[in-house]
Parts: structure tokens; C-alpha cells; sequence
């Protein structure tokens, strides 16, 4: 696409900016891959409408706050990156104008002290613990709340678990065949630790001993997504400064969202003079199911124990593992590994489930509707276990599946690995 992006005035960000808009040829094919698109029909609420907004506004010629409305519906889910035949990086375009755009945006006071409170509590671990168990007494009075402070009411689960213990090393168990470095992650230690814990457990029966360094933070992605880029600049050197890529065979992540942020360093740091350790680092990050399966690939995954008795898993692509990762594959080899279990596709699979990060606490309404219609598709094949690679998935679609009276329950990848290698499946 032609443009007159003034690339020289945006700083590094703008080369990246200018070079998606460039490579959209206005074809189309990325509106049946979009969930704004699929509820709403508005071109403006599509990934070919969103471009050109975009251009548009950084060309000077329409003002942020008419195209705003459209882009803060959009998911970032980046299903449109894996439709494109030209190969738009269409998920560095927006978080990279989100960047630049958040500084001059005029917002409400309720809507600053809500984003505010947001960034502040998804990277805390504790205080969002302390956040998430003060919500469980509000919960009962959610119908009579505003949306806004009634929609991360509704997402909380009836029990917030105890938060586990972080050991800093998880020896191998056996003869050592691997180390690898782990994220540890933010929300998922108040909401679900056993992801966490299952994942140790995992990799050491497999003989990989876990280190999680010290000094690690949250990973940025939400800070990042949401437009608040210096927040995201300080998050991202920190996690720089605490992992040293030589040091390990490997960088994991268990969530879909943290590793495809951890894999965004280079992005968020073109141009700048620690972009080559950004790219060092990134070019060691994977997530769980592919490290895990690469192990199953070379027959050095550890046997698997059979299930009880025949068991229907429904696999749940969460939007940046299988679109901004491109890992599709892996966490259903790993599934189809266990004996005893036929793995189910979800009808409409890759659209988004309405989680994407901060999104379902950002625009309830949309969450909500497409968290209904993922919920619906996953219950139409009767699995027995749904599951997925990331928390937010995690937290939307149990929360969904509950309204819809199923009793299904929802899992990690990997805790369904722990269960079948403890015999508990």
C-alpha cells in the first residue's frame, strides 16, 4: 500500500510501522480471519480497515480520536497474520502505533485509573493475589456494577488457590539431559500455580533440570499491547538483564502471551543499541509444547502412562501460540502421545476466545459475546478435558463454559501431561 508515513520524524518504531502498512495489498483475506469483523461487519473493525486508519493518522490527514474506537477493538489475536498471503506483520503494526499513539490520546479519568490499576496489578503476583481474593467477596454483587468493574468480577474463578512456592532450581530427576531457564509468569501464580508447578514436575521426570533467575519480572506484553511502551521498555531490559541466553539450552515460557512477547524483544528494541541482545535472547525463547516435543520428536520423552479409559480432549489454539508463535503442532503431538486420548478440533478454532491479554477487562461486551461462541463450539463436541497453552484462554473459557452449565474441565497442555505421568488421567 502507498503511503507518506513520515518514517523519519516516528523514530525506529516508525520504520516498523511503515514497512507493514507497505506490505498490505488491500486483498481482504484477513477479514473472515477476524473476530471484530465476524461479530460487527464494519470494515473499520477489520485488520484492511485498521491499516488504513492507521496510515491515515500518521499520515496527518484523520485525527487519532475518529480512528481510535476502531483500533481499540481489535484483539491483537493476529489470527489476520496467519490469513495473509503478503506476509503483513500486522501484529508489529498495532502494538507499535499503540506505542506511539497512547502519549497523545485524551482519556477519561475512570478510564486512565482503571488502565493504571490494570498494569499495575497483572505484573504484581502478590498484590494480585491479595486483588483477586478481595474480588471474590465483591463477586456476588457483580449484576448490580458497572461493566467495568463488573466484567474482572465475572472472570474470577469460585476459588483463588494459595499461591505454590517459586523454587529457583528444579534439579533433573535421573541423569541430567538438559537446563533450561523458565518465566515464571505473573497472573498465572495467583490464578493457577499448578501450571507452573506442573511444568516443573514435567520437565524434571524428563531429566531437564529448571532454573528461574532471579531478577525476572513480568514480560512486558501487557504494558506493551496496551500502548504504555516505556512501562514495556523497563520490563523488557529487566528480563534482558536477568536471563543470559548462554547459560541454557533454552528460555521457556508456559504462556502463550508471555512467549510471544518474550519473541517481540527484537521489535520492541529495533533500533535501539540493545536490539542484538534482544535477538539473542528471543532466538532462545520457546514455548513448553515446543521444547517438549522437540524431546518427543527425538524419542527422549519419557514414557507416557494410558488414561484410565478412552478420553476426548478438545485442544483449544491460543491466538498467540498459533498465530503469533506459529506452534500448532506441537502441543497436539504431545496430546496424541498419551494413550487412551483422540484429540477433538474445535469448530471456528482459530478465532480468538475474547481473552488477548487485558482485552475481556478492556471491551467486556465483545470479550463476552466471543467468549459465548467459544464456549458454545468446544461443548459441541462433548470432550471430557479442554485444553489450552495460556491463562488468559485458561481463565475466559472456564469462566464461559461454566455459564453454559458444563462441568468440563479446563486444563494446560502440560498439566494434562503431569496427570497422565503420575497415572491420575
Amino acid at each position: 500500500m502507498n503511503h507518506d508515513i513520515p518514517v523519519s520524524t516516528l523514530g525506529p518504531q516508525g520504520e516498523v510501522m511503515a514497512h507493514a502498512v507497505d506490505a498490505c495489498v488491500h486483498c481482504g483475506f484477513c477479514l473472515p480471519a477476524c473476530p471484530t469483523y465476524a461479530l460487527l461487519g464494519d470494515e473499520m473493525d477489520s485488520p484492511r480497515g485498521r491499516i488504513v486508519l492507521m496510515k491515515e493518522v500518521l499520515e496527518g490527514h484523520l485525527p487519532l480520536a475518529d480512528a481510535a474506537p476502531h483500533l481499540d477493538r481489535c484483539l491483537g489475536c493476529q489470527g489476520c497474520v496467519t490469513a495473509c498471503p503478503s506476509g503483513v506483520p500486522y501484529g508489529e503494526l498495532i502494538t507499535s502505533f499503540r506505542g506511539w499513539s497512547e502519549p497523545k490520546r485524551e482519556r477519561s479519568p475512570l478510564d486512565k485509573a482503571k488502565r493504571y490499576a490494570i498494569l499495575k496489578a497483572l505484573p504484581a503476583p502478590k498484590l494480585f493475589s491479595v486483588a483477586a481474593r478481595v474480588g471474590q467477596f465483591a463477586k456476588p454483587l457483580a449484576p448490580a456494577l458497572p461493566a467495568a468493574l463488573r466484567s474482572p468480577l465475572d472472570l474470577l474463578p469460585e476459588h483463588v488457590p494459595a499461591m505454590q512456592p517459586q523454587p529457583r532450581v528444579t534439579p533433573a530427576r535421573g541423569k541430567r539431559r538438559g537446563r533450561v531457564a523458565f518465566l515464571a509468569g505473573c497472573a498465572q501464580q495467583a490464578l493457577t500455580p499448578n501450571f507452573n508447578a506442573a511444568t516443573l514436575r514435567v520437565l524434571a521426570r524428563n531429566g531437564i533440570e529448571v532454573v528461574i533467575p532471579e531478577g525476572q519480572g513480568c514480560c512486558g506484553a501487557a504494558a506493551l499491547h496496551t500502548g504504555a511502551r516505556d512501562e514495556a521498555l523497563r520490563l523488557v531490559r529487566q528480563n534482558l538483564a536477568a536471563f543470559n541466553p548462554d547459560d541454557y539450552d533454552a528460555i521457556l515460557s508456559n504462556a502463550a502471551g508471555c512467549g510471544a512477547g518474550l519473541k517481540e524483544y527484537p521489535v520492541v528494541l529495533h533500533g535501539l543499541p540493545d536490539e542484538a541482545q534482544a535477538q539473542a535472547f528471543a532466538a532462545k525463547v520457546q514455548d513448553i509444547s515446543e521444547y517438549l516435543a522437540g524431546l518427543l520428536r527425538d524419542g527422549e520423552l519419557q514414557p507416557i502412562m494410558p488414561t484410565r479409559g478412552p478420553l476426548n480432549i478438545a485442544y483449544h489454539d491460543a491466538c498467540h501460540l498459533a498465530h503469533a508463535q506459529k506452534v500448532k503442532a506441537a502441543p497436539r503431538a504431545l496430546l496424541r502421545a498419551i494413550p487412551g486420548v483422540t484429540l477433538t478440533e474445535i469448530p471456528e478454532g482459530d478465532l480468538c476466545c475474547g481473552s488477548a491479554g487485558t482485552y475481556n477487562l478492556e471491551q467486556p461486551e465483545l470479550a463476552a459475546q466471543l467468549g459465548q461462541r467459544k464456549a458454545k463450539n468446544i461443548l459441541s463436541g462433548t470432550p471430557d478435558i479442554v485444553a489450552s497453552g495460556n491463562i488468559g484462554c485458561h481463565t475466559q473459557i472456564q469462566s464461559h463454559v461454566r455459564r453454559q452449565g458444563s462441568p468440563v474441565p479446563v486444563l494446560h497442555t502440560v498439566e494434562v501431561l503431569d496427570l497422565a505421568y503420575r497415572g491420575e488421567l
